[in-house]
């Protein structure tokens, strides 16, 4: 109960209704009403243009809410949409934990060059921080509302397409029970035509639209109340137990934590420490930066001409291209450009299987977290590969590395050359492998 009191004191005034509906018995699974519906609804493979693609597509639960698709994993990362042959530009951040990013905000700082305006960005979801949480008081929910209308993700033409398959639907929990009247709603009969159509939007009344509008909110919000539940969001990994007095770390996860603390320079951006009330660590700072990860150049994307017609001439520029598109935030956009989303690193090497090969970085260029830690190590102590379109595996038996997909912003002050060996490389390793949930339960204690 301590958790659910700090998740709904970070929610704004529609989420904290939604929390206040929610209240009473837990569901089946110990799930809150509103909790049920979102997971309902997280699961519903109705819920895309073909009736085939759900939430949980990209973000599965066996690999702690991000791809769980091996074949896709593999290669470019990025995963297919409902219609096939449409893939994304990004591999799938983790949906766990994401309810507990702040709403984008910044801070100014004194900018290197004082003809440019500079800021420290915190908060919001999505690799580019463009799910801001402004609207709905959650960035986690203002996300999720996102890839249903993505043509290269679910499809769905228009948000009534959402909201009426919603409310056809029969969950355990309905919209409806959680949101009284969400679903009252004058549908034309050619509703399900128009949303199975490219570009179909349906005939509605301005106070039906209206309707939809809020209905498509509370949808978010559900989904944002599931993906901060127990279930997505466990606390439950190693580390926790050994944090709780529950379970003792071996000699190398030791020896890991340490560097990652010290040497490895890991906790200045996966923040380690507790929060101010105690809150268990994220794993992350909620900021924005520039890697210098190279391109991936199997991301089938590159060459997807009708929603990429740059070609191999895109660049993913990150925060810096979400405010150049905001006249708020554009004085910022320059120093921001090519800076993702500093991902949470629970559950980043929770797998169904020992070999099961998942993708590491926003477009999923590394397979392993040995290729993750050995690139931070010496991104700048190799030579560069004469190829910017060089795979992972190509590049460690070359003995080099491509250059930056984004050769602007780069982070060379906590990446690049850390003079870490092998061993310590793999310290680190092994302590990444004890944040994966499932290794204990915290109600039970």
């Amino acid at each position: 109960m301590e958790h659910s009191s700090r998740r709904v004191a970070r929610w704004g005034r529609a989420a904290i209704m939604a929390s206040a509906l929610a209240g009473g018995a837990a569901a089946a699974g110990g799930l809150t009403p509103i909790e049920t519906l979102g997971r309902s609804m997280f699961f519903d493979a109705d819920l895309s243009i073909g009736r085939n693609q759900s939430c949980a597509a990209c973000h599965g639960p066996e690999v702690g809410f991000t791809g769980p698709v091996e074949a896709f994993n593999l290669t470019g990362a990025v995963y297919e949409g409902s219609v096939a042959g449409r893939f994304g530009n990004r591999k799938p951040p983790s949906a766990a934990y994401a309810a507990a990013s702040p709403i984008l905000h910044f801070v100014p700082v004194q900018a290197n060059n004082p003809t440019k305006a500079d800021a420290l960005f915190v908060g919001g979801n999505f690799w580019d921080g463009r799910a801001t949480g402004e609207r709905l008081g959650n960035p986690a929910a203002d996300q999720a509302q996102g890839p249903f209308l993505n043509p290269l993700e679910q499809a769905l033409p228009d948000s009534a397409c959402v909201v009426h398959r919603v409310c056809s639907a029969a969950y355990p929990v309905a919209l409806s029970n959680v949101f009284p009247g969400a679903c009252d709603i004058v549908w034309p009969a050619d509703v399900e035509a128009a949303c199975v159509s490219d570009a179909g939007m349906v005939a509605l009344s301005p106070a039906d639209r209206a309707r939809v509008d809020q209905a498509y909110d509370e949808i978010a919000l559900a989904i944002a109340a599931y993906e901060d539940s127990a279930e997505v969001s466990a606390y439950s990994s190693k580390y926790d137990a050994y944090l709780a007095g529950l379970a003792a770390l071996s000699q190398q996860e030791k020896k890991g934590l340490n560097l990652f603390r010290a040497k490895g320079k890991c906790a200045n951006c996966h923040v380690i420490d507790a929060g101010p009330d105690g809150a268990s660590p994220l794993f992350t700072d909620h900021t924005f930066d520039n890697l210098g990860v190279p391109r991936n150049p199997e991301n089938p994307f590159y060459w997807q001409a009708t929603f990429n017609p740059l070609g191999a001439d895109w660049l993913d520029l990150g925060l810096g291209a979400f405010l150049a598109g905001r006249l708020d935030y554009q004085p910022y956009a320059p120093v921001n450009l090519g800076k993702q989303k500093v991902p949470t690193l629970r559950n980043v090497d929770k797998r169904p299987y020992p070999g099961f090969v998942k993708a590491f970085g926003h477009n999923g260029y590394f397979k392993s977290l040995k290729g993750v830690v050995h690139f931070y190590n010496t991104r700048d102590a190799k030579p560069a590969c004469p190829d910017p379109f060089t795979t992972e595996a190509e590049a460690l038996a070359l003995g080099c590395w491509p250059a930056p997909e984004v050769d602007i912003n780069v982070n060379d002050r906590e990446v690049g050359n850390l003079h870490l060996t092998e061993a310590q490389e793999d310290a680190i390793v092994a302590f990444l492998k004890t944040l994966s949930d499932g290794y204990f339960d915290p109600a039970a204690q």
